[in-house]
């Protein structure tokens, strides 16, 4: 339906196009006949040619409509790969139309004549309107797919999903980023510095008018000593270049050094947005994204974005502002040798975008290349002890290696098309100085203007075509920042699909945890259950310990209770309610997690104790170090509590790193308490203690246990076993052993090593210590594990 009544746009503009034209072309030629002027024609008095442009521009357009209208789907499309194509014909005829303008130029009367001046710029305004309707039909099927995905979706379409590397990554219907948007939203986080951006604007204008001006003074000064041969016509203008060089440079150094101030607040803004959207994007999001892809946008991209944004808007208003002062002084010199400049701009500025364009593609490329070499090189460096120990050095350097070929050969491709653009881009200028050259020499030798005034042009020409090249160069520079600007862009709008929008936060949490009919998979697995209409209950001040075979979804269930992720089918509820309800910080402050591999940050002790607390006393750190078995040996440390613990906790040892793990959780005082191997990672004599601790401060807490001691797994007061995803067993230790199910068979694999089925014990001997005077006695490395 657009594609039709974008059809009929067109044919009317063609109509009205050739009914112009032809009266115009007819009230200039009089009685001349159509043919007699073609047998007869004169480029310098006939306008047969300006009126046969009108031919070229109907065929174009007519082609391009009835491809359309005979392929409606695919016609826009095919139009629009041919915008450039069309927007350079366009130019050729605007041009061809000026040259016709000059050429009457000569001939006196003609130039005044009412009708050719109507068909000039008639024929002006045509090309244009070509360039226009051509647009209006490649946009056709903007408009139509629209409608289309809206009507897709509005029938029960489903997102589509991708696999890429191991992970599931949505497909999602977006708009081609606009250059000009996504440039005009950088600019926009600038708002906050209006003023210091007006006094720095106030600065590039001074140094551009001043700047303007150095030519005219300087032939001034030329002047008194070649015509006028007098020190005084000769001092007078260099005094004048004296000031406005040290104004200029003044104002230069001024201006640079306030863009460089507000970009760099920028480059802030941006860091500080970035990471605030990372900081609330699901765990699913991460699981997708690897980190050095993610720390690679919010460093390397940042920066390019607020370096070359900062360099190259600096850059382009100060040509811009030149350029037009430029192009004020040689309109007032020559009107003819101007409309000659201005015939050669628009194809260099076509060339100029074709080659940002693809830059820009280049850039996206270039930076997607880097985000995966120091995805490599940060998987490396965080795991370097794993790779000392399997020998892997060599192997890792030449995996980077390979990636950083990679990068370089799209550099290669960066390197050939700059090549290409300054080759084209230089030819282009050059042969615009010659036409100049060539038609100003004829002015001269008519007596149209003087010798001493092409020179003047000339050297202004060059000065234009000097902030021209940088004007060019910006865009490319502009379309680099860009590129990786929409990068960034694309985390800082990414809408987390796991909100963390929970209101509730009672006064008092019981601490009733129960899973109803959960079904679960990963994001990155969404084929893959993990859990299957899983169902059991935690009760307040009991401890239930979650036991099966590796990969039966135990932590899954400790995820999903710390409102990682969302079950796909069922609900999590804590006291009745669902888990998503409740208030972020409030939940993560009744429910505290202790991990098998706890993972602590580069600050001291006491900021990983205390961390995601806004304040907590001293005294309130080594009272829950002292429950957590780690204040003596935090006393111990060099600076006690202000020790630092190294990147991810490595100045301390698996034990130690445990114990602080502890301590983080319990200084929370939670309501529910969930402990994943929490005492895993220690000695026989620490694990006694902590566990002293932990069974003393359990008694008020709802406990969720996975541990492979079964020393713990025994004294739960309820154990649920999972198999593939399954309940497969619930009960104490008691009424499982009697069951004679998984649970038997788990703890009888461990004890023994062998095939339950070929091996018959009695139950005495599948009877486990009943307090911590029996584990040690037969000694920490045969207490039972599975």
């Amino acid at each position: 339906m657009r594609s039709t009544v974008a059809v009929g746009c067109v044919l009317t503009f063609i109509l009205v196009d050739s009914v112009v034209s032809t009266i115009l072309y007819v009230q200039f030629s009089g009685p001349i006949s159509f043919s007699d002027n073609i047998l007869d024609f004169d480029i310098q008095h006939s306008v047969l040619d300006l009126y046969l442009v009108l031919l070229g521009r109907s065929c174009l357009l007519i082609g391009a409509s009835v491809g359309v209208l005979m392929n409606q789907q695919d016609g826009p499309k095919r139009v629009a790969s041919m915008d450039t194509l069309v927007v350079l014909i366009g130019l050729t005829m605007l041009s061809y139309a000026l040259a016709k303008l000059l050429i009457f130029s000569e001939m006196g009367d003609l130039m005044h004549d009412p009708w050719f001046l109507s068909l000039f710029f008639w024929t002006c305004i045509s090309a244009m309107g070509s360039v226009f309707f051509w647009k209006v039909l490649s946009g056709a099927d903007v408009a139509d797919s629209g409608v289309e995905e809206r009507e897709r979706l509005v029938d029960g379409g489903e997102d589509e999903e991708e696999e890429q590397e191991g992970g599931t990554r949505e497909k999602e219907v977006k708009p081609r980023p606009n250059s000009g948007a996504t440039l005009g939203r950088l600019l926009s986080y600038c708002k906050k510095d209006a003023s210091l951006l007006s006094l720095a604007f106030f600065f590039l204008l001074l140094s551009a008018v001043c700047e303007a001006f150095i030519p005219y003074f300087t032939g001034k000064a030329i002047d008194g000593i070649v015509i006028h041969k007098s020190m005084e016509y000769f001092f007078k203008p260099m005094i004048i270049l004296t000031v406005l060089a040290v104004i200029s440079s003044l104002a230069i150094g001024v201006r640079g050094g306030m863009f460089s101030l507000t970009f760099a607040r920028l480059n802030i803004r941006l860091r500080n947005l970035l990471f605030r959207s990372l900081m609330h994007q699901e765990i699913g999001f991460f699981d997708a994204n690897h980190t050095g892809d993610i720390t690679s946008r919010l460093t390397a991209d940042t920066t390019q974005v607020s370096d070359l944004i900062s360099q190259n808007v600096n850059l382009f208003l100060r040509s811009f502002v030149k350029a037009i002062g430029f192009f004020v002084f040689m309109f007032g010199m020559s009107w003819k040798l101007s409309l000659v400049t201005i015939m050669g701009f628009p194809y260099i500025a076509v060339f100029s975008k074709l080659y940002g364009e693809y830059y820009k593609k280049l850039t996206k490329e270039v930076q997607t290349s880097l985000a995966q070499a120091n995805k490599v090189a940060e998987e490396t460096i965080s795991a370097m002890r794993t790779v000392r120990s399997f020998a892997g050095e060599d192997h890792e350097a030449e995996s980077y290696y390979g990636k950083l070929l990679e990068v370089f050969a799209l550099n290669k491709k960066q390197a050939v098309a700059y090549a290409c653009f300054m080759w084209s881009s230089c030819i282009s200028e050059l042969a615009l100085q010659v036409a100049i050259l060539f038609y100003g020499g004829h002015l001269v030798v008519t007596d149209q203007m003087s010798g001493g005034t092409l020179i003047s042009f000339v050297i202004y020409e060059l000065e234009l075509g000097e902030c021209l090249e940088s004007i060019a160069s910006v865009y490319t520079g502009l379309m680099q920042g860009v590129g990786a600007a929409e990068k960034v862009f694309e985390y800082i709008d990414r809408k987390p699909k796991h909100c963390l929008d929970g209101q509730v936060a009672p006064d008092m949490l019981q601490g009733l945890v129960e899973f109803k009919n959960v079904t679960f998979a990963y994001p990155t697995r969404p084929e893959t259950d993990v859990l299957k209409s899983v169902s059991f209950s935690i009760q307040p001040g009991q401890v239930t310990a979650l036991v099966g075979p590796s990969g039966s979804g135990k932590s899954s269930c400790v995820s999903l209770l710390e409102n990682f992720y969302s079950p796909q089918q069922g609900q999590v509820l804590l006291d009745g309610r669902p888990i998503e309800t409740y208030q972020h910080g409030y939940l993560h402050s009744k429910v505290a997690l202790v991990g098998q591999e706890p993972v602590l940050f580069a600050r001291s002790v006491e900021k990983n104790i205390a961390y995601g607390l806004s304040s907590a006393p001293g005294e309130v750190v080594v009272a829950a170090a002292k429950k957590a078995n780690a204040h003596d040996f935090v006393c111990s440390l060099s600076k006690g509590y202000d020790t630092g613990v190294g990147e991810k906790g490595t100045q301390l040892s698996g034990g130690q790193k445990q114990r602080v793990a502890i301590a983080r959780a319990l200084i929370r005082n939670p309501s529910v308490l969930i402990l994943d191997e929490a005492t895993s990672a220690l000695d026989a004599e620490s694990e006694h203690m902590v566990q002293q601790a932990l069974n003393t401060v359990m008694e008020n807490y709802t406990v969720l246990v996975i541990a492979h001691r079964l020393s713990t797994v025994q004294r739960a007061n309820t154990i649920v076993v999972l198999d593939n995803g399954v309940v497969a067993e619930q009960g104490n230790h008691d009424e499982l052993m009697d069951h004679h199910g998984l649970y038997y068979r788990l703890i009888q694999r461990q004890m023994l090593g062998s095939d339950p089925s070929t091996m018959k014990l009695p139950r005495p001997f599948l009877e486990l210590p009943r307090n911590r005077e029996e584990d040690e006695s037969s000694g920490d490395e045969n207490v039972p594990r599975y």
